[in-house]
């Protein structure tokens, strides 16, 4: 898009996001973008809300040469820019370009009633992953099931076999549009999380070929092996590069709060790729969501835990989404080696 032009398939598809949405007419939509990132999705994106009789405006915030660093979270261009965030708190929704995500500020907008919807992919994954009402059912149902839930068990092939006490934290659900005050999701996404009791997590994970260091989009190589004790990584083992660089990246931020457990969920997109990296040759314009996303993955992260109200804020995050394990819910199994065994989590067709 260049100028005053408009790609017409990009109008209809964020028309299409924007009914999932709800946006009506009086509402107040904005848009949050930094420097000269995604100018195109920026006005169609007011296009589409005044399309539906709401009134727009455009944040932009100067990034300052700022660099996104891979794994940094909650580190953005709004800090301090009271003004700006004001003003994106008068506002019904949010359309957050500049990526707001572990960050107090975003905490602040939702907690004045602005629902916000993340959108950081290039246009071709927004449509390969564009959400539908029953990956909405199928996420919401397993967000009910972890809100019910006391303690998860994960295991694999491999030698993975941890244990989460879930009697602390709430659970969050992604499937790829808001429409409630206050709430916030990406699109595209395709999952639900939530946090081990704080103290409570205990036991191995074990890496395997295929699985997904999405900082570095890169596919673990070689096994490795993860001790947790009261929920921090105590140790990293394995012979190839990858345990290295796990180990020297956390490292790197000379913050312990690295090596904390974060969120654990499950992926229900069917839509969403795991061989995406692969297949693209890991764009720098692409970002992970079909990794988060893909149907089956056990997403299994460090760092952060402030999205879930936590108080770990470091900056070093790391989401590893899993292939192949089995999930248990108190004695209810979810997952049986990447396969869903209840009938209503799984996708049409599945």
């Amino acid at each position: 898009m260049s100028g005053t032009s408009v790609d017409v398939e990009m109008l209809d598809v964020f028309k299409e996001e924007l009914r999932l949405c709800k946006v009506t007419s009086g509402e107040v939509v904005a848009v949050l973008s930094g420097g000269n990132d995604h100018p195109d999705y920026a006005q169609t994106f007011m296009l589409a809300a005044q399309s539906f009789g709401a009134t727009t405006f455009h944040v932009n915030v100067l990034k300052y040469g700022q660099v996104k660093v891979a794994g940094v979270q909650g580190r953005h261009a709004l800090t301090g820019n009271r003004p700006a965030i004001e003003m994106l708190k008068q506002a019904d929704m949010v359309i957050d370009l500049l990526g707001l995500l572990f960050s107090a500020e975003q905490a602040e907008i939702q907690a004045a009633g602005a629902r916000i919807l993340r959108v950081m992919e290039p246009f071709h994954i927004l449509k390969q992953m564009f959400p539908t009402e029953d990956l909405r059912r199928r996420v919401e149902l397993s967000r009910e099931l972890l809100i019910a839930a006391k303690a998860m068990r994960i295991t694999s092939p491999a030698g993975t076999d941890i244990r989460y006490g879930l009697t602390q934290y709430p659970v969050i659900s992604e499937y790829g549009y808001t429409d409630e005050p206050g709430r916030w999701d990406h699109w595209p996404s395709g999952f639900a999380f939530t946090q081990g009791t704080d103290g409570d997590i205990e036991g191995t994970v074990v890496l395997s070929p295929g699985d997904i260091l999405c900082a570095f989009k890169r596919y673990i190589q070689s096994p490795v092996k993860l001790t947790v004790r009261r929920g921090m990584i105590t140790a990293i083992e394995g012979e190839g590069t990858d345990a290295l660089l796990i180990r020297n990246y956390i490292d790197s931020f000379n913050d312990p709060r690295g090596y904390a457990i974060s969120h654990i969920g499950w992926g229900s997109n069917e839509r969403a790729a795991w061989h995406h990296f692969a297949s693209t040759g890991r764009l720098a314009s692409e970002h992970v969501m079909n990794a988060l996303s893909f149907y089956g993955n056990v997403l299994f992260s460090t760092g952060p835990n402030t999205e879930l109200g936590g108080s770990n804020d470091t900056p070093c995050h790391l989401d590893i989404p899993m292939r192949g394990c089995s999930l248990w819910l108190d004695d209810m199994h979810i997952l049986d080696r990447g396969n869903f065994v209840r009938q209503d989590l799984r996708a049409p067709g599945r």
